[in-house]
C-alpha cells in the first residue's frame, strides 16, 4: 500500500536526498503522478504517503505506473536518459527553420526551462542558443561554399536579420561573408619556420594576429598542415616584417612559462573558444584534467568534446594544452608528440621551482 511506513524506511532518505548510490538498488512509484521513478530522480520530493518503495524494477512496473521522463528508470545507467533527452533537443534545433525557444525543448523534455539548460549544457558544452547558432553558422558555411549568395545563405540558415549574422561573421567565418564565398582568396597567411630545441616551428599571420604556430620535424610537412588548417587561405613566406613574432614565438617555446604578448589569431566555435580561454587560464608549472576543464566551463559531461578541442588547437604553447593531462595523471596524447609535451611541462616545472 502507498504510503505504508514510507517515511520510516531507511532508502527514503536515500530518495530524499536523491542518492545516486539508490541508483540500480531500489525504485520508487508515486500514486499521485502515476510515475515510477529511481532515487536520484531530479523530480520534487512527494509526500512520503503517496509513495511505494520497490525492490526491483519489475515491481514498480507491476504498479501500471510509467517510467519517470526526467530520470529515466529504465535505462541501464542515469547518464542515458538525459543524453537521449538532449540527443533529441540537437535533432529538433538542426531540423526548425528558426532555432526553438528554450521553453518549448524543455517541454518536449519534460523538464523545467532552468533545468532543461543545465542538462543540456552539462552534455554539449553549450547552451541551447549557443548550439543553435552554431548550427545556423554552419548552414551558412555549407551554402557559401557552394556559391549561394550571402543573402540567400543568410536567410535560408534562418537569422533573423543580416545585421545579427554580420556582427558575427568574423568570429564565424575568420573573414568576411562576400571573400569566404569566394574560397578565402582574399585572405592571405604569411608565414615562417624557425628552428627550436623541440625541432621546427611555423608561425603564420594574418591581419588579425597569429593564426597558428604548429611544431613538427619537418619544414615541407608544417606547411601542408596549415594548408590543411586554413584550406581557403593564400600562403606566401614572410619577410622580415613577421621576424620580431617569430623571434617571441621561438622563446615561447625555449621558456614556455615566459610571458609573450604575442596577439592571437583565434578561429573555433564557441565551445572551443571557451575551452581554449580556460587552457590560457592554466598557470604556467600547473596542469589540469580533461575532466576538470570540463567543469570549470560548466560542462562536466562534455570531457570528449574537451579532448576534441584540445585535440584542434592551433596555437602550440601559446594556447596551452599540453597543461591537460588525464585523470590519472597520465600525460594522454599531445598533437605535436608526446615527448614535446613531457619536455613543456619539465621546462615550467623548473622554472617554479626556482
Amino acid at each position: 500500500m502507498a504510503g505504508q511506513n514510507t517515511a520510516e524506511d531507511p532508502r527514503w532518505t536515500a530518495i530524499v536526498a536523491r542518492d545516486r548510490g539508490g541508483d540500480g538498488r531500489f525504485w520508487y512509484s508515486v500514486a499521485t503522478t502515476g510515475v515510477y521513478c529511481r532515487p536520484s530522480c531530479p523530480s520534487r520530493t512527494a509526500n512520503p504517503g503517496n509513495v511505494t518503495i520497490h525492490d526491483s524494477l519489475a515491481d514498480a512496473r507491476r504498479t501500471g505506473a510509467r517510467a519517470c521522463r526526467r530520470c529515466d528508470p529504465d535505462a541501464a545507467q542515469p547518464g542515458v536518459a538525459r543524453a537521449s533527452l538532449v540527443a533529441a533537443a540537437c535533432r529538433t534545433i538542426e531540423a526548425a527553420e528558426t532555432p526553438p525557444t528554450l521553453a518549448r525543448l524543455a517541454a518536449d523534455a519534460g523538464m523545467s526551462p532552468a533545468h532543461f539548460q543545465r542538462v543540456f549544457k552539462a552534455a554539449t558544452g553549450v547552451s541551447p542558443r549557443a548550439y543553435a547558432a552554431e548550427h545556423r553558422a554552419a548552414r551558412v558555411r555549407a551554402a557559401l561554399a557552394e556559391g549561394t549568395s550571402v543573402t540567400e545563405a543568410i536567410h535560408g540558415a534562418g537569422y533573423g536579420s543580416s545585421g545579427r549574422f554580420y556582427a558575427e561573421a568574423e568570429a564565424v567565418l575568420g573573414m568576411t561573408p562576400s571573400r569566404y564565398r569566394r574560397g578565402g582568396a582574399a585572405e592571405t597567411l604569411r608565414f615562417a619556420v624557425a628552428g627550436t630545441s623541440l625541432g621546427r616551428l611555423l608561425v603564420a599571420a594574418s591581419a588579425a594576429g597569429i593564426a597558428a604556430l604548429l611544431l613538427g620535424d619537418d619544414d615541407a610537412d608544417l606547411v601542408e598542415e596549415l594548408r590543411g588548417r586554413f584550406p581557403q587561405a593564400q600562403l606566401e613566406p614572410a619577410g622580415d616584417d613577421l621576424s620580431g613574432q617569430v623571434a617571441q614565438a621561438v622563446a615561447l617555446v625555449e621558456a614556455p612559462a615566459t610571458a609573450v604578448d604575442l596577439p592571437l589569431d583565434i578561429r573555433g566555435t564557441a565551445f572551443r573558444r571557451r575551452v581554449w580561454e580556460a587552457l590560457r587560464a592554466i598557470p604556467p608549472g600547473a596542469t589540469a584534467s580533461y575532466a576538470e576543464i570540463a567543469r570549470r566551463i560548466g560542462a562536466p559531461e562534455a570531457v570528449r568534446a574537451v579532448a576534441g578541442a584540445c585535440a584542434a588547437n592551433a596555437h602550440a604553447v601559446a594556447i596551452p594544452c599540453h597543461r591537460v593531462l588525464r585523470s590519472d595523471g597520465a600525460l594522454s596524447g599531445y598533437r605535436w608528440g608526446i615527448a614535446r609535451k613531457r619536455a613543456l611541462l619539465d621546462r615550467e616545472a623548473e622554472r617554479s621551482d626556482s
